[in-house]
């Protein structure tokens, strides 16, 4: 492994950036992060963090300079400003890419699918989006893909929805379970016989560093589906019940009628709403191409992961007894 590549974490304070940034620090890489803000222990890591903004091409061209790796894992918060944020941001990375010679990696979402490509989705499912969301995620990937016709490497792991150890933004920490509160209800999104794809963070980091590992069998386009944990309600509900050791834990539902409610006043509760649809029926990612080119050792024990995520989610007290992390073929 060559300790001297660099790369570029674009978003480095989110959750996929900031477990990006742990793996490719433990894989040998230099790390630079490009954020608004840096992280008031900064001093204290690996990490050259660097003040800027990704909707200013100079701030991501500065920051760029040299690098053999763009993460590109920035997003609007909470599903705000897509229509004017999302796509210019990329424009930027792709002009800095360009310029560095870097290769630029994505994590890619479902929201890219329509239902015509469901359940099951591998890497060359057609993408007919079904909302606003997917038509942009669906844009980002053309323009990735026609951005390889001028000298760009392009890297898309596509994955479920996440969860992790760091609070943030996502269904687990901020729908299923309250943040801050012992679990005793779960209120799950979806039908409970309908399975879902979930993702956990570091798992996502290193399959990421352990794809850019292999830079050299890599295509100048090259997509990968992250399978993680399939479940339905169910399995998730039982999970949580281990996990926080408590049989009593409640199956409640997500009041989406709260959130139709709130649409009108609240763009986030407005495009949530959008994407309910992925609630309703069964998706699930492919990952035999992924296994197939890294090796079936990817996910870590689906209950350490959940406990690591009520953790950090102040669901439940941190402990010395939690088990060493493990991976598993999942």
């Amino acid at each position: 492994m060559n300790t001297q590549r660099t790369a570029l974490v674009i978003g480095a304070n989110g959750g996929i950036g900031s477990e990006a940034c742990v793996a490719l620090l433990r894989h040998g890489w230099k790390l630079r992060a490009l954020v608004r803000t840096a992280p008031m222990d900064a001093s204290k890591d690996d990490i050259e963090w660097i003040a800027g903004d990704a909707m200013h091409a100079d701030d991501v061209l500065r920051a760029a300079n040299g690098v053999d790796v763009i993460v590109h894992a920035v997003n609007p918060p909470g599903y705000r400003g897509w229509d004017t944020l999302v796509l210019p941001m990329l424009d930027n990375t792709i002009a800095a890419a360009r310029a560095a010679g870097a290769r630029i990696v994505l994590p890619g979402t479902i929201y890219n699918y329509g239902p015509d490509a469901f359940p099951r989705l591998t890497e060359d499912a057609p993408q007919h989006p079904h909302t606003r969301k997917g038509e942009i995620r669906a844009e980002m990937e053309r323009r990735l893909q026609a951005a390889t016709d001028h000298g760009v490497r392009v890297l898309i792991l596509r994955c479920g929805d996440f969860f992790g150890p760091r609070p943030g933004n996502n269904w687990l920490a901020q729908g299923l379970v309250r943040a801050g509160a012992a679990v005793k209800r779960v209120s799950y999104p979806g039908d409970y016989a309908i399975g879902h794809s979930w993702a956990y963070l570091p798992d996502v980091g290193d399959v990421l560093a352990r794809l850019l590992d292999r830079e050299a069998d890599l295509g100048a386009f090259e997509s990968f589906h992250f399978g993680g944990y399939w479940l339905d309600g169910h399995a998730m509900l039982d999970a949580i019940r281990r996990t926080a050791g408590d049989p009593r834990i409640k199956a409640g539902r997500f009041p989406w009628w709260l959130a139709r409610v709130a649409s009108p006043f609240n763009e986030t509760m407005r495009e949530l709403c959008k994407m309910r649809y992925l609630w309703r029926e069964p998706v699930r990612l492919d990952d035999a191409k992924l296994k197939t080119f890294l090796g079936g050792n990817l996910y870590t024990p689906l209950d350490q992961a959940l406990a690591r995520a009520l953790m950090g989610a102040g669901c439940m007290a941190a402990t010395p007894a939690t088990p060493a992390l493990q991976r598993t073929t999942g």
